[in-house]
């Protein structure tokens, strides 16, 4: 008799979109890694997604961001088995997006979060549903759960309803969701509404409370590095059927603070000042933060974070 299969719990809830701890030369510090998700985990996060645009994902290599995502599931595997592990895998290359992926779920993650290739703009929907179908053919297994990763305002390449619709037509299952990073309410509602079962997280902080109202499966946003209690009681409260307005207008101000700011730099500078964490560097052609934007940024969190 084959052996029973459990089914996988839902992707749903607070997930941090992490920063990636990075050594003094520019490498991916997989030794920093544990203490980092140690932190996220013990602060309410759900989960962590790892290689995202806060985790600066797209300016490692394949072998690199393989090797963070087998120190995620390595975490997740010594003990740690509540907190969800979801991997950034989107390239510029099909292949390289193939192969990535294909390798984030042999390693045993919760779910890959996938940007569309970037380099093209203005293509046509039926070209990323196309691209987001082989990825899903060659690399996703029958129990895969794949989110469509919509951020345009940073990728230049945004995912059309259209696309979506074809995607879900052919793969109900493996095309699981969409991390709705546009921060834009009307879109975000109008996803969640026109697809039925299809999992959107919102990806802004400042719309958190709203979003979940409207259907959201939770939220992956870069804040909740240093926010995760205030965007977890926002969650608890939405769970209970009631509003948490207190902490969902912290998060908003919050958001506010990082305006003008690049957001992995930002995020490691919170996590150095407000934790205690080292000042990890960012990879180029991203810079730290100014003295001055620093500080601006410590005083308003100050005011903020309880």
């Amino acid at each position: 008799m084959s052996p029973k299969i459990e089914p996988k719990s839902e992707l749903s809830g607070i997930f941090a979109a992490a920063v990636t701890p990075l050594t003094a030369s520019g490498l991916p510090d997989l030794d920093a890694l544990p203490a980092l998700l140690d932190f996220l985990a013990g602060r309410g996060c759900h989960g962590v997604l790892v290689l995202g645009t806060t985790g600066e994902g797209p300016a490692f290599s394949v072998a690199e961001r393989h090797a963070i995502i087998r120190a995620a599931v390595g975490y997740r595997e010594a003990g740690h088995k509540s907190l969800k592990i979801l991997a950034g895998t989107g390239c510029a290359s099909l292949t390289d997006t193939i192969e990535l992926t294909r390798a984030a779920f042999d390693l045993g993650v919760d779910g890959v979060v996938t940007l569309p290739a970037f380099f093209y703009k203005d293509v046509e929907p039926e070209g990323l549903a196309s691209y987001f179908g082989q990825i899903v053919q060659a690399a996703v297994p029958a129990d895969g759960r794949l989110l469509l990763y919509h951020i345009p305002q940073t990728s230049g390449v945004g995912i059309p309803a259209a696309a979506v619709a074809a995607l879900r037509e052919r793969f109900p299952q493996q095309v699981y969701g969409m991390k709705d990073s546009q921060d834009n309410l009307p879109h975000l509602l109008a996803t969640t509404q026109q697809f039925p079962g299809f999992r959107v997280f919102a990806g802004s902080d400042s719309i958190l409370t709203e979003s979940l109202q409207g259907g959201a499966a939770g939220g992956i946003t870069a804040l909740a590095n240093v926010t995760a209690p205030l965007n977890r009681s926002v969650w608890d409260a939405h769970q209970a059927g009631r509003a948490a307005p207190e902490p969902q207008a912290a998060l908003v101000r919050a958001r506010a603070a990082l305006r003008g700011l690049n957001g992995p730099a930002a995020m490691k500078a919170a996590l150095a000042d407000r934790f205690g964490f080292p000042l990890w560097p960012v990879r180029a052609p991203l810079q730290p933060l100014t003295p001055d934007q620093r500080h601006a940024l410590a005083t308003a969190l100050d005011t903020i974070l309880p």
